[in-house]
């Protein structure tokens, strides 16, 4: 555990972490893999790889391509699907009692909400985030959060069906995303949780070819950060309820930055795939620098950005 003289508690209202550092979906498998390199216990909480409710083979390969200061991918949210991700949560939370979060996935609203049910039996499951940037089969390929309508349709149905907490993640790739917050808000979420990747491509000059077989793929890392900062700082003036900001974050720094700009959590991303052991360093440099700041607690800088 880190020994700390100022409070990293974070506050999402619902629950309250230890610490605002939550590893991102796809960026920290199941969890049990990093409880080799480290005490997962040290963590605020921590998300599971999103999940459909039947096993998933993913994109074909190269599914990853290194940009300048950033990451694209297109894994194509490949998994074991819903039945098999049971067995291993049990086994993730027989080694830690930090807050477990799946990322709930669906190529329609009706699956949506079948996986939702699923894992909100699960006693070891302390929160769902609804990943509505993924493609929906009976919407042209177009994902839940580029609409606000059926933003609002779809968590409303999962909190019609549900009973655990609900932090709606949202896309940077919608035209106007704090008409999104609102309808989720309005819907029910208990939290938001932005931004997911922003769409990029990659071209291979010798083959006069994308690099990706989609054409398309999502870009993270350090080279979002500036824009993840300003959308986590509009969509947490428009809506009640909180706002776990995501992009780039790779520092101490940047995690009071975007608590500066609103958000009561983080979660961190390209960096687990790089340093297994950010989480450790990043906590460390947060106390560090709320000492140095004389910085007692998170709430007296969440939202304090001076406009």
């Amino acid at each position: 555990m880190v020994n700390t003289s100022v409070d990293l508690t974070a506050d999402l209202g619902f629950i309250k972490l230890k610490n605002p550092i939550i590893p991102a979906s796809g960026t920290f498998g199941y969890g049990e893999e990093f409880g080799k390199f480290f005490n997962l216990d040290i963590l605020g909480g921590f998300i599971l790889k999103g999940i459909y409710k039947e096993p998933r083979k993913g994109n074909p390969p190269p599914r990853v391509f290194e940009t300048a200061s950033g990451l694209l991918n297109s894994i194509g949210l490949a998994g074991p699907g819903a039945i098999e991700l049971q067995k291993i949560i049990k086994r993730t939370a027989a080694i830690t009692s930090t807050p477990i979060i799946v990322n709930v996935c669906g190529g329609s609203d009706d699956e949506y909400v079948e996986v939702a049910e699923i894992f909100d039996s699960m006693p070891e499951v302390s929160i769902l985030e609804l990943n509505i940037s993924c493609p929906n089969i009976h919407q042209g390929g177009k994902c839940p959060a580029q609409d606000d309508k059926h933003t609002y349709r779809l968590v409303k149905r999962i909190k019609d069906h549900t009973s655990k907490p609900l932090m709606v993640k949202l896309t940077p790739n919608a035209s106007n995303i704090t008409s999104i917050a609102a309808s989720a808000e309005e819907a029910g979420a208990d939290c938001l949780s932005l931004v997911n990747t922003f769409l990029g491509m990659a071209v291979d000059l010798k083959k006069r070819a994308p690099v990706f077989k989609n054409i398309f793929a999502g870009l993270s890392g350090p080279a979002i950060k500036p824009l993840a900062l300003k959308l986590v700082w509009e969509v947490s003036r428009s809506v009640n309820i909180p706002v776990v900001g995501i992009g780039g974050i790779t520092t101490g720094k940047d995690v009071l930055e975007f608590i500066l700009v609103g958000a009561s959590a983080v979660q961190t991303g390209t960096i687990n795939m790089v340093e297994p052991c950010a989480s450790v360093r990043i906590l460390s440099e947060i106390e560090t620098l709320m000492k140095s700041l004389k910085i007692k607690n998170l709430n007296e800088i969440k939202g304090a950005l001076k406009i």
